[in-house]
């Protein structure tokens, strides 16, 4: 896939000082100079936070190899009509179902060291003897590798998918009837999901850490300085397979801790699911609250309440 990653992403919102804070106590590292923006472990600088009259995804940033990829994107858009912004290393275009600008530039790929497998008992199996699991031992700050993916609300869905797939270039894991698509630009299940929405906004963003330990650990964190934060988790989602734990940020995205999401390899060996309505949004845990499926402010969204 000559798409291989999302770069980055540009949050706006009414309170951009709470904002950065919240991140940063998430887990995520203030970059030097700038208490804006911040980076993953792995990934670099991927998070920016910016001022805006209401919250949504500014930028969305994703990473391809050469410039012969940047000439297939542009004319990929071209042929949807899309306005298309080219410069020697970057394409940018704005996709009108989500607001969202979506800039695809050279970029280097994404290398991560693998971390430590956990030994576990179990039923005929003694992994770990004589010492408790390393899991209850850790007592460092969770600190989230990668930005996984987003999911951003479009007023037009069918339009918004065809701007990803046709002219980006991703692909499509999963769908829901009628409401949303799985899209990936790398081998992870899903970089972004499109979701018909009312209005534009965003539903959250999702970063990875090592595993259900760590989801659980910054989950267990954040909610101790402010247990108001909590939104649904933990749990283990059906379509991409991944545990997961959401909290809530001062502007009202939300923000995913995740771990052990699908994988996508070989496209041939994959077959797209179609779901109907929430049957694949989880497996196990709590079910999910009403704000998850349709979040508290939505209405002031639409109204445009929050406009400052």
């Amino acid at each position: 896939m000559a798409l291989h990653r999302l770069t980055g992403i540009t949050l706006g919102v009414p309170n951009v000082e709470r904002t950065a804070d919240y991140y940063a106590e998430f887990g995520l590292e203030r970059q030097a100079g700038d208490d804006h923006r911040f980076a993953t472990a792995d990934g670099g600088e991927q998070l920016r936070i910016t001022g805006s009259g209401r919250r949504r995804l500014v930028e969305l940033g994703v990473g391809a190899d050469d410039p012969d990829d940047l000439d297939r994107v542009a004319a990929g858009l071209r042929r949807l009509d899309v306005e298309v912004e080219r410069t020697s290393t970057s394409v940018s275009a704005i996709d009108l179902g989500t607001g969202t600008r979506v800039v695809v530039s050279i970029a280097d790929r994404l290398r991560q060291d693998a971390a430590p497998v956990p030994r576990y008992n179990g039923p005929g199996r003694l992994d770990r003897t004589g010492a408790r699991a390393d899991g209850v031992l850790r007592t460092g700050a969770v600190r989230p590798r990668k930005l996984g993916h987003v999911v951003v609300g479009s007023t037009d869905q069918e339009a918004s998918q065809r701007f990803f797939t046709e002219g980006i270039g991703f692909k499509v894991s999963d769908t829901v009837t009628g409401l949303a698509a799985f899209l990936r630009c790398s081998t992870d299940h899903h970089n972004v999901l499109v979701q018909k929405a009312p209005v534009q906004f965003l539903h959250h963003t999702s970063w990875q850490v090592d595993d259900v330990d760590e989801v659980g650990r910054g989950a267990t964190r954040m909610l101790e300085t402010d247990p108001s934060r909590h939104v649904w988790g933990l749990g283990r989602h059906h379509v991409g397979s991944n545990f997961f734990w959401y909290l809530r940020d001062p502007a009202g995205n939300f923000s995913e801790y995740y771990s052990d999401l699908d994988c996508i390899v070989d496209d041939a060996l994959w077959k797209p699911g179609v779901w109907e309505g929430t049957r694949g949004l989880y497996n196990w845990g709590p079910p999910p609250p009403p704000s998850f499926l349709a979040p508290e402010d939505l209405a002031e969204l639409m109204t445009g309440s929050h406009e400052g």
